[in-house]
């Protein structure tokens, strides 16, 4: 088996790979080669019996995406994409990135004509306010950022891509990522990381928004499970609807900080310093609180159950305690 990701050098791409040599198989075949790609080179996995290829550029531009699919990757995992706050800042590069890449690398699955199973990764920024209090699986996608609205058209293209019968696709529709390692990015969910990783590091964070903000998380090792089982799922029990939203915890900005006071203490929270932030807000504010993600739980996607338990696992898989 050989599996393309693109966005390889970024954090969730760096975790996938690194599962992915570790396990040296997926839909019960083994894992022959890796394609990695990215603007910037991804690091080589240390990878027994796997052969990797690194590939750098920009997937936009002409012919790139046809070379990534010469070898005719059995799985690929689409996750590269410029982050939310980067997005709504600069309207060209979002474009290009989220949606000119996308169709690129899906028009080029198209014309190789194999049908490979492709796993997208969109985010609940598709979703706009108002809110019930808890989202259904149902709610209808009216995105409120440009940043939603190129996921969105992302995934409508690959429903219908998968309708033609193109490729085999899965949406999985993150929620926010959390705790995030590694420096802050330009993504306006960061500070929901920052919150939590900078204390535990003994830094002084900001807090650019109300704690009284609710949004729905899970940890980077979710994130990649829940990659692995969209590439093993099977497309039939999945259906038409190709764009599935998953589980997490719902929880607000003041719940964070509680569940860092029982794990850290309370000289952890009191690195934690207010700073409103205006351009965060005007985001922020809109986006989506709860999910209900009973049809993500149903096909076998799995996340953390309690805040606590999120950051444990940054703990566990980033401090070494």
């Amino acid at each position: 088996m050989r599996v393309l990701i693109t966005g390889a050098a970024g954090m969730i791409g760096r975790k996938l790979t690194t599962r992915l040599a570790k396990d040296g198989a997926l839909r019960g075949r083994r894992i022959a080669a890796l394609d990695l790609h990215d603007i910037v080179a991804p690091k080589t996995p240390v990878a027994a019996g796997i052969s990797t290829t690194i590939h750098t550029g920009d997937l936009a531009a002409p012919g790139a995406a046809d070379a990534l699919l010469r070898t005719r990757p059995d799985i690929v995992f689409h996750l590269a994409g410029v982050v939310s706050g980067e997005a709504e800042a600069n309207f060209d590069l979002g474009y290009r990135v989220n949606l000119d890449g996308t169709r690129a690398l899906f028009d080029a699955i198209r014309v190789a004509a194999y049908n490979p199973r492709v796993v997208f990764t969109s985010s609940i920024a598709v979703f706009g306010a108002p809110f019930p209090p808890v989202i259904p699986d149902d709610f209808h996608a009216t995105p409120l950022t440009s940043y939603g609205t190129q996921k969105l058209v992302g995934e409508a293209l690959l429903a219908d891509y998968s309708r033609r019968g193109f490729f085999d696709g899965i949406g999985i529709r993150l929620p926010t990522i959390c705790v995030r390692p590694g420096k802050p990015n330009k993504a306006a969910s960061g500070f929901f990381s920052g919150i939590i990783r900078e204390p535990l590091n003994g830094v002084e964070a900001m807090l650019p928004v109300p704690r009284s903000v609710v949004h729905t998380h899970a940890s980077p090792r979710s994130a990649v499970g829940f990659l692995i089982r969209a590439a093993e799922i099977d497309g039939a029990t999945v259906g038409p609807r190709r764009n599935i939203t998953m589980p997490g915890v719902g929880v607000s900005v003041a719940e964070q900080i509680e569940a860092l006071g029982r794990v850290a203490g309370v000289k952890a929270v009191a690195l934690i310093r207010e700073a409103p932030d205006e351009a965060v807000w005007a985001i922020v504010k809109n986006w989506p609180t709860r999910f209900e993600a009973r049809r993500a739980r149903e096909l076998g996607f799995e996340a953390e159950t309690s805040f606590d338990a999120i950051i444990h696992a940054h703990i566990e898989d980033e401090l070494g305690e």
